[in-house]
Parts: structure tokens; C-alpha cells; sequence
């Protein structure tokens, strides 16, 4: 066990997730509901939703995911990505992705020359591209992932030209069976959006997709709770190579905020989750309680702190880590489809 106290502005671990707040800004692009998502909302409201659920599965590799191109899913491992949540797109057709990267490419130049900050390069020699992730996906009936990318051209000879990548956003739906039940065929549910670069850049494709496919974004924040499920599950999950679990509390303290930093042993850890659960192939709402629970009587029998009276803010394990700023890094391919389960039902719940 590893224990670190350290105020926000020491706190400099490289698998941290730095705090932050959405830019205002942001907030103006990405919250606000047109006439069709209205309509769209009255339909959902006419369907009952289940409470969030007091089990769940243990993760495990999808069969769908061996069809993803494995070069695509190394790129999207072992990033920081900030989490949004997507309402179903209006009319929105794989048949034009050509076209998209096309009319958002010129999007993006009208928006600079608008004057607003969009870092795509100074001479503005950049080019949109979508493609879909094949295979991305919890169910068949789930909509195919979508990846975009905004890509700086190069000036070198074709022979030798590489473009450099400066922003990448992807969307996914995994096992998103409770919106896909309520939305008509004329919407495409990808309720999962992750986005990894300049916000400026976040904001500006967001409100072309707005404007294109009449639907809004959300900033989507991990609370404490979802972060304790994070920690048991992932912690359940037989892995390879383990690495230390790590947990990040908050205390509010003034005259600036103090964190107690927490890591485990694998091999202490998965001891831990042995000895509290009792449901083969599945993780219980007790389970992941008791789990927290023995970590916080450990910590306080040492240190004589309770955690209990602190904040949750940050999670690691060998799977992924999260951040309760809406920040996560997918960290092994084998339970890619598992997390983004989980994402997926955390951006429904927000949307419903």
C-alpha cells in the first residue's frame, strides 16, 4: 500500500487527470434542446425506465470486437479521453460519411474566419475525416461507432506525406438497448461521445453536428458512486499483467483543497475483491459497498483518517482509469466493449 498527501497544486502523477471546468463556452455549444429532440423527449417520457440496477456482469470480450481493426483500437487505448453524452442524431446516414468530412471541413474554415479559436493551424490546410470502428459495438442491433478526425495536411511530397492528427472524437453505442427501444427509425443512437483534444476544436464540431443531425451534447461527469462500481468491476476483471489500483480522494480544506492519493497492490486488491464476492460472474451493488467498505476501515485503522468524510474523484486500475471530471483512459483492448458498456449506460441515463 502506497499513501501520498498532496495539495491540487502538487498533485503531478502522470496517470492523474488534472481537474477542470467546462469552459462556458462549451456549455453554450453543447446544452440546449431543438423542436425535434422535444418531441423526441415526449416520446421517451411515454416509456418507463428501470432504476439503475443492482448487478451487473463482470466484463468480458465482446465476440463483435474481433471484428474491430486492431490498429484503430491501439490508437484509442492509453488516451485521455473527456466523456460527452450524445441524444440520438435525426437523419444521420453511414452512406455519407464522404460527404460529412466534406461540409465539416468547410465548416470549420467559415468558423475561422469568423474569427473564433479554432486550432487547426495557421494556414488552415487541414481535412476532416469519418470512418466507421467496425465491430465497436455491445449487440448487432447496436448503431456501427463512428470516428472523426481532424488531420493537419502535410506539405511533403504524397510519397512521403504523413498527416498529423489534431483532434479525434468518437461515437458509440455498446449493449444501448433502453434508447434504442424508445427512438424511431429516422435516429441513430450513439449516445457515447469521447473526445480527445483542443476543446476549442470540441466545441466547433460539436455545433456542426448540432446544426447537421439536430441533436445536443452534454458534458458527462463520473460521480463518486460510478466510480466506486468503476473500481469493483474493473478490479474483477482477470487480466495478464496487473498493475497497482489506485484511488484519488478530495478534501476540502482550506486554504486549498488537499488530496490523499491510495494505491494497492494488485495482488492485495484482488485478494480484497475475492473475499467479498459471492455472485460467479456478476458484481452486486452489496459487493462493490463492502468492497469500499473494507477499504476505508484498512485506511482508517493505519491512519486514523476516514475517507468516508472525503471526496472520490479518481480511479486506476489494469483496465482504465476515471476521473470524475469526465475523463477516462481505456488502458487494455481485451475489455474495450465492458467499459464502454458502461459509459453507454451512464450517457442514457443522462439523456433520459
Amino acid at each position: 500500500m502506497v499513501l501520498n498527501f498532496k495539495t491540487m497544486d502538487s498533485y503531478e502523477s502522470p496517470e492523474s487527470t488534472p481537474r477542470h471546468r467546462f469552459s462556458s463556452s462549451l456549455k453554450d455549444y453543447f446544452i440546449g434542446t431543438t423542436p425535434r429532440q422535444k418531441r423526441l423527449e415526449s416520446v421517451r417520457k411515454q416509456t418507463s425506465f428501470a432504476p439503475t440496477p443492482s448487478r451487473r456482469k463482470i466484463l468480458q470480450c465482446s465476440q463483435l470486437q474481433e471484428d474491430v481493426d486492431p490498429h484503430k483500437v491501439a490508437f484509442l487505448l492509453h488516451k485521455q479521453w473527456t466523456l460527452y453524452s450524445l441524444t440520438p442524431l435525426y437523419k444521420f446516414s453511414y452512406a455519407n460519411l464522404r460527404e460529412y468530412s466534406r461540409l465539416l471541413s468547410a465548416f470549420i474554415a467559415a468558423e475561422k474566419h469568423k474569427g473564433l479559436a479554432v486550432e487547426v493551424g495557421e494556414d488552415l490546410n487541414i481535412k476532416v475525416v469519418f470512418s466507421t470502428l467496425l465491430g465497436l459495438k455491445g449487440t448487432q442491433r447496436d448503431s456501427e461507432a463512428v470516428l472523426v478526425q481532424i488531420l493537419s495536411k502535410s506539405q511533403m511530397p504524397p510519397e512521403n506525406r504523413e498527416d498529423k492528427v489534431l483532434w479525434t472524437g468518437w461515437f458509440c453505442c455498446a449493449f444501448g438497448d433502453s434508447l434504442l427501444e424508445t427512438t424511431t427509425e429516422d435516429f441513430t443512437c450513439l449516445p457515447l461521445f469521447l473526445a480527445n483534444g483542443a476543446e476549442s476544436n470540441t466545441a466547433i464540431i460539436g455545433t456542426w453536428f448540432q446544426k447537421t443531425f439536430d441533436c445536443y451534447f452534454s458534458p458527462l461527469a463520473i460521480n463518486a458512486f460510478n466510480l466506486s462500481w468503476m473500481a469493483a468491476m474493473w478490479t474483477a476483471c482477470k487480466m495478464d499483467h496487473y498493475m497497482a489500483t489506485e484511488f484519488l480522494w478530495s478534501v476540502p480544506c482550506s486554504p486549498q483543497s488537499l488530496d490523499i492519493s491510495y494505491a494497492i497492490h494488485p495482488e492485495d486488491a484482488k485478494a480484497l475483491w475475492d473475499s467479498v464476492h459471492k455472485t460467479p460472474g456478476e458484481v452486486t451493488q452489496e459487493e462493490v459497498d463492502l468492497f469500499m467498505d473494507c477499504l476505508y476501515s484498512h485506511f482508517h485503522r493505519h491512519f486514523k483518517i476516514h475517507l468516508s468524510a472525503t471526496r472520490l474523484v479518481r480511479v486506476s486500475t489494469s483496465v482504465a482509469s476515471a476521473h470524475t471530471d469526465g475523463k477516462v483512459k481505456i488502458l487494455c483492448h481485451k475489455y474495450l466493449i465492458g467499459v464502454l458498456a458502461y459509459l453507454t449506460e451512464l450517457a442514457i441515463f443522462q439523456i433520459e
